[in-house]
């Protein structure tokens, strides 16, 4: 009878525990790899959809301003005071040349309206968008929309206050482009000079061109999903599943992420993670969802969400797998040759191999193992190599996320402070200011004819000019606390600690010299003037929204007076 030796006997022995903790240690690190990435791809879906949501306020806040700025323009309220017909067939032309330059500036934009108060809400003035071209719909087929929700309910709200509307398919006849496509409708009140409200200004908006421009900077495997506070589908990938409602059946959002239901009551959380039911396990879908509320919308809240494939978050950790799966039959051969030659010699690398491993799945360290030239030497270099590769991934996770951070904080094109991190920095200045009996001051910056400059020159100049005012304001003001810019060509300026008042009036007629001085920008010499508004606390006002009020009407006060020039009454009261 044939015995084996105890070479053999401990070579298969320590060939058995050269794949056993090899194969464990694989699996471990292929295991934590998987779940490292999830999280990971989870955690970057979410800030990833609260930048969506934040930018689709920040899109919403912008269509209510463009509203706000229709609303009172010249043309508007020169409608509002002409008795003859034939001036204003006039006004009507120059208003619709006004809404057919909005259109061209907003692709977003399927149609831009001003229809009476009264005659069953009869259209005033309307142009529509019919694929490339800009279409004025005029005389007979101006139609009647009073029955409509965004007529009687926005002729319900004070002037200056716009209503957004629920997002539904637009069944509206004669709407061009617009017709059979989701939609939601911007509308304001129009009031003349007694406040008498005579008319309302609608703005129609293309909801898949406005996410089309949101999405744009988005990975292309990212999946966009919207839906309405009941979880009825509005966007999805499957474009069939949309609307539902519209169409007699109801599909919910849901259905497909269980987890979602919780988003859909307002007591529960405002974000949360999910992960589809209706695929294979190798098919499923990793999400986030955010429920987003609008002050001024009519949908008391919507539900959006973020979603890419699972088994391509995973992909990245099947080559990992391939690659350990392969370093393990190496050395489990290799072990199986080395344990009769010099098996205490082999055990120690061994050892020191999986101590390595297990303590980067712990705690994330890397270990330096002593240099070899054996295949060991080759295996823990393959082992260092790919907990590299994992660290630099996640590396590169936490920059993407700070980026996104960035940029949800500041303007893009100035790189000053943005409305929501001037805020913070309001908030906190007030909260010390209220504690320490300190002074603060605001001043609210507004370029005069700005808007006549962008027609002038086009929007690319006008950039430019935001800028170079920018820059301006940055330097004049050297020991302002923040210089923000609101949006278009709103500034703000702030100082935590006003010891003398008069200071900052001195700071005002440097700004108002400043704006004397010609600028040379893209080769023009152009005069850049603004209106400037103070307000300080705690005279003015206790929170920021008093502030700014005060600020801005300080500022109308200046342009009513004139414009270029500044308003600074309450300092002199100081």
């Amino acid at each position: 009878m044939m015995r084996f030796g105890i070479a053999f006997k401990l070579g298969c022995l320590m060939a058995l525990f050269g794949m056993l903790p090899t194969g464990l240690a694989g699996y471990y690190i292929y295991s934590s790899s998987r779940e490292m990435l999830l999280h990971a791809a989870e955690r970057d879906l979410l800030t990833s959809v609260q930048v969506l949501g934040r930018n689709l306020h920040g899109s919403l806040r912008t269509i209510s301003l463009d509203a706000a700025v229709l609303t009172n323009g010249p043309q508007v309220h020169e409608l509002g005071q002409i008795k003859d017909p034939g001036e204003l067939s006039h006004a009507q032309d120059d208003l619709a040349q006004v809404f057919r330059a909005m259109l061209l500036a907003h692709p977003d934009y399927m149609q831009i309206r001003l229809i009476s108060a009264t005659n069953h809400g009869l259209e005033l003035v309307r142009q529509d968008r019919d694929g490339p071209s800009i279409v004025r719909v005029e005389g007979d087929d101006l139609q009647e929309k009073g029955h409509y929700a965004y007529v009687f309910e926005t002729l319900r709200l004070a002037p200056g206050e716009v209503r957004i509307s629920p997002i539904v398919i637009n069944h509206e006849q004669g709407a061009h482009s617009g017709l059979g496509k989701p939609t939601l409708h911007v509308s304001t009140p129009v009031a003349d000079e007694t406040g008498k409200v005579f008319a309302l200004l609608v703005i129609n908006v293309d909801l898949d061109q406005l996410f089309s421009q949101l999405q744009s900077d988005l990975p292309k495997e990212y999946q966009v999903y919207l839906s309405n506070r009941w979880g009825d589908l509005l966007i999805h990938p499957d474009h069939r599943r949309t609307f539902g409602f519209d169409q007699g059946r109801r599909l919910f959002l849901q259905d497909e992420f269980p987890e979602v239901a919780r988003l859909l009551t307002e007591t529960g959380p405002s974000n949360l993670i999910s992960r589809s039911v209706e695929q294979g396990q190798q098919d499923r879908l990793v999400a986030a969802f955010v429920r987003l509320s609008h002050n001024d919308a009519s949908e008391p809240f919507v539900v959006l969400g973020l979603g890419q494939p699972q088994s391509h978050v995973l992909a990245q950790a099947s080559r990992a797998g391939t690659n350990i799966a392969q370093i393990a039959l190496l050395f489990s051969a290799l072990a199986l040759l080395a344990a009769f030659i010099a098996s205490r010699a082999l055990i120690r690398p061994l050892r020191s191999m999986t101590d390595a491993v297990e303590l980067f799945s712990r705690e994330r360290k890397i270990s330096v193992l002593p240099p070899r030239d054996d295949e060991l030497g080759v295996l823990a270099h393959r082992f260092h190599a790919m907990k590299h590769e994992i660290l630099s991934q996640l590396d590169d996770l936490t920059c993407s996320r700070a980026a996104f951070e960035h940029l949800a904080r500041h303007d893009p094109l100035t790189e000053l402070p943005n409305r929501r991190l001037c805020f913070e920095r309001l908030e906190q200045a007030l909260v010390s200011a209220r504690e320490s009996g300190k002074k603060m001051a605001l001043l609210f910056v507004d370029l005069d004819h700005f808007k006549e400059m962008n027609d002038q020159y086009g929007h690319r100049f006008g950039d430019l000019v935001l800028q170079a005012v920018a820059k301006l304001l940055t330097s004049a003001s050297d020991n302002a606390d923040c210089v923000a810019r609101l949006g278009g060509d709103e500034f703000v300026i702030f100082f935590s600690d006003v010891t003398d008042p008069q200071k900052i009036v001195t700071l005002l007629e440097k700004l108002h010299q400043c704006f004397q001085l010609p600028l040379f920008i893209d080769g023009h010499r152009v005069q850049i003037h603004a209106s400037m508004g103070v307000s300080l606390f705690p005279r003015d006002g206790d929170d920021i929204g008093a502030l700014i009020q005060h600020a801005d009407h300080a500022m109308y006060k200046a342009k009513s007076a004139g414009r270029n020039r500044y308003s600074y009454d309450v300092l002199e009261e100081e």
